[in-house]
């Protein structure tokens, strides 16, 4: 049997240390690491708010067509009564001291409805264009939506014209 005597290994020989390139390869990679998460971070951030702005828009919109509705023939054919433009806001019900953040600007048309393949009825239709447009970072952004009135639709049972 062989028996070697224990020794006790040299400080010098034992003191092994990373290497320059070894230390710059790791500062970037928890470099690169956090910089992704911060990014993903602001990402998520305007991708919230970017559905924020389009769901208030969505909101503007349904509720002008839903007043729309309760028009009856004459009011929405013959007479003033829809605005073709209005302004609206992100934050509507805050004070006048407080800001009301987005400006939302909008346009309603009543246009003929032009039907393929036409139809009997198109004279008796109107077709309501309600466009939501704001500018938020620079960017401008717009947001459309359609719906159909007719001259015996559902108003009649609502009110007797």
């Amino acid at each position: 049997m062989n028996i070697r005597p224990l020794t006790k290994p040299n400080p010098r020989a034992g003191n092994f240390a990373f290497t320059l390139a070894e230390v710059m390869v790791g500062i970037m990679v928890i470099s690169l690491m956090g910089l992704s998460l911060y990014a993903g971070m602001t990402m998520g951030f305007q991708v919230t708010q970017l559905s924020r702005e389009n769901l208030r828009a969505t909101q503007i919109m349904l509720d002008r067509v839903e007043g729309i509705r309760l028009f009856n023939w004459n009011q929405l054919v013959y007479s003033n009564w829809i605005p073709s433009t209005f302004t609206e806001y992100y934050y509507p019900l805050t004070n006048l001291t407080e800001s009301q953040g987005i400006t939302y600007k909008g346009t309603m048309q009543v246009n003929n409805v032009t039907l393929s393949p036409a139809a009997s009825y198109s004279a008796n239709m109107r077709a309501i264009v309600v466009t939501v447009t704001w500018t938020n970072a620079g960017t401008r952004r717009t947001r459309t939506m359609t719906t159909y009135s007719a001259r015996d639709g559902m108003q009649n049972y609502i009110y007797a014209n």
